[in-house]
């Protein structure tokens, strides 16, 4: 069963905005079972949806389209599509209603404007939108069941989880099946040696790889054989996989690294604390976007100035002027005074040079210190000397740094 991914949006032909919405349809369609051959852009354009509409939907069992159901002048998904359709706009009521309704809520009045975001084509089965003021809609095109959702990345995950993925489901015949791991430490050449020849192990079992900094993502998929089911197949080279990688692999799907470590935490019933400067509360942020994260994470210390190194985390003036603020006598004693204020298990301290500028001979951009402080063993810390930008040099502190309470908590 093929599908195809149509974004729709002036925004996204210019390059003003990046169409992190396709990646994510294809993906969840993937899982379906459904093999998606195409990703198509165009403008919003009437002209260019409909040629769009009828190429891909001549040519597919699923269209999943994204956009231009907004309330400006330069949203015409829907009109092009009642085009396509041979059809009129026709007014849903309920759509109406729940759009005033949401509109009173804030203490705003419903315009013209906005009551047009609930106009789709006649016959279309509407697919409300419980997080938004625009509905979606489902309709066939010849013999493509095409399904049309809001732009805005929240509201089309919700509308596609809630409506989108049991329709098709319910119809579709799994033949295939993928399980992505998530990896952090090593970098793709490194993975991709340490699985060779595993696909001619297994013959019909593909591997991909993915990277997105600073992680690899190794896709295992396979199809139906008439000898062993998808499930089967993936899950006895996911498994391969995971010996072969070890504690690189942390994870599968949507899960984060953040939560990883959170999951060490809870499940040994320890607490953390972090003190920051480099990374300026990077690492905090990735801990707390994980939901109960309270139950571990105790505090984060911002210190981005000598000054506050001092006076919040107690680092002495003689290690500041003795060894500088990027140093492992200074990493220590943040990690050892940010464990002290809240008498945390564990304690995790990141100092260093993200540049572009501040680096020297002695010290370049990228140089950063990491210390564990514990109330079971002696502070220690580690070096290490990071490349990349200032968003990649951060970023892999901060990993890194996630990386050093794991390892420790699962000790």
């Amino acid at each position: 069963m093929t599908a195809a991914v149509l974004s729709i949006g002036t925004e996204l032909t210019r390059g003003e905005l990046v169409n992190t919405n396709a990646a994510w349809i294809s993906d969840q369609l993937t899982a379906l079972g459904c093999e998606v051959t195409e990703h198509v852009t165009v403008p919003d354009d009437p002209e260019a949806i409909r040629g769009a509409l009828d190429v891909l939907s001549g040519r597919n069992a699923y269209l999943v389209s994204t956009g231009g159901l907004g309330p400006t002048s330069d949203d015409v998904t829907a009109v092009s599509v009642a085009s396509a359709a041979g059809v009129e706009l026709e007014r849903h009521l309920a759509s109406l209603e729940a759009i005033r309704e949401r509109y009173a809520a804030a203490g705003r009045e419903l315009t013209d404007a906005n009551a047009r975001q609930a106009d789709i084509p006649r016959g279309a089965d509407v697919l409300p939108n419980p997080v938004g003021t625009a509905p979606g809609f489902a309709l066939d095109l010849g013999r493509c069941r095409s399904f049309f959702l809001p732009g805005v990345p929240s509201e089309m995950k919700r509308m596609f989880s809630d409506r989108v993925r049991p329709l098709v489901a319910s119809t579709i015949e799994r033949k295939v099946h993928q399980i992505r791991l998530r990896t952090f430490g090593l970098p793709e050449s490194v993975v991709a040696a340490k699985l060779e020849g595993l696909e001619a192990e297994h013959p019909g079992v593909c591997l991909g790889y993915r990277a997105t900094f600073p992680e690899i993502e190794v896709k295992v998929w396979a199809r139906t054989d008439g000898t062993a089911s998808a499930e089967e197949r993936v899950a006895e080279v996911a498994r391969e996989v995971r010996r072969r990688l070890g504690e690189i692999v942390y994870g599968e799907g949507d899960d984060t690294y953040a939560a990883y470590v959170g999951r060490e935490l809870r499940a040994r019933r320890m607490t953390l604390a972090l003190a920051e400067s480099c990374t300026g509360g990077l690492i905090s942020s990735m801990i707390t976007d994980v939901p109960g994260s309270s139950d571990y994470l105790l505090l984060d210390a911002v210190t981005y100035s000598n000054a506050s190194k001092s006076k919040l985390l107690g680092v002495s003036g003689e290690v500041l002027r003795g060894y500088g603020a990027v140093s492992s006598e200074c990493a220590g004693a943040m990690a050892d005074g940010a464990r002290r204020l809240v008498d945390a298990d564990l304690a995790v301290s990141v100092t260093g040079i993200a540049g572009p500028g501040g680096g020297t001979e002695d010290k370049p951009v990228g140089t950063v210190w990491i210390a564990l402080a514990s109330r079971e063993a002696p502070t220690v810390t580690e070096h290490y000397a990071l490349f990349g930008d200032r968003h990649q040099i951060r970023t892999r502190a901060a990993y890194l740094a996630l990386r050093t309470v794991a390892r420790a908590a699962s000790r």
